[in-house]
């Protein structure tokens, strides 16, 4: 695997920052059935009635609009977008943990050790990979390419709110936050473990 900036690509595999394609590509990524087609990765930034009363259209301007913000004037985007052949394939969040409203407020966002006003601490909250690109390592390629991106642009620690799946099966649905396995894999270690099978990790940069 070859890393450029903020690029991996694999084979035809290539991961890029979500500022770096079109919206139609970024909205692509996230599928077209499912969660993330209502969502477009805002529920850990709303809390309150900006989530509940919400819609999907209003979410999908939003991650577009963060996008473009990113485009316009270098701030951190939204994620990463994984391309296979130029067609959107997968998704991974992430960016500084301020980001995060909701996720700061959360029991899993208090458990961590770091501040939370620390800009430095970067998050990834979230995997968005089609039933049909599946079990093909898109996982493991995301989280890499979000550590070389957290990294390059200045994140002194990425953490991650992983599903551990070794207590039994877990529906595919519930695993957007990603498996601890993958996390584990690339060298994340367990900070907290505020419930039974969701936990805290950390990856100092």
């Amino acid at each position: 695997m070859s890393e450029t900036g903020s690029r991996v690509a694999a084979d035809a595999l290539e991961i890029v920052p979500a500022e770096s394609v079109d919206d139609a590509t970024l909205i692509a990524a996230f599928g077209t059935a499912g969660d993330p087609v209502t969502c477009y990765c805002q529920y850990f930034k709303r809390r309150g009635a900006a989530w509940t009363q919400g819609r999907p259209e209003e979410f999908r301007a939003d991650l577009c609009a963060d996008a473009e913000r990113a485009r316009v004037a270098s701030v951190p985007g939204p994620g990463l977008v994984a391309l296979r052949d130029g067609d959107p394939v997968g998704w991974v969040a992430v960016e500084p943990r301020t980001s995060y409203a909701r996720l700061l407020a959360s029991a899993v966002g208090k458990a961590s050790r770091e501040a939370a006003d620390d800009a430095s601490v970067w998050a990834v909250t979230c995997f968005v990979i089609p039933r049909e690109h599946r079990r093909q390592g898109l996982a493991t390629a995301l989280l890499e390419a979000a550590i070389s991106h957290a990294r390059s642009r200045g994140a002194r620690v990425l953490e991650g709110y992983p599903v551990d799946t070794r207590g039994g099966r877990v529906p595919s649905a519930n695993l957007y936050h990603g498996p601890l396995s993958v996390f584990e894999r690339l060298g994340f270690v367990e900070v907290a473990r505020p419930n039974e099978d969701r936990a805290v990790v950390a990856l100092e940069l």
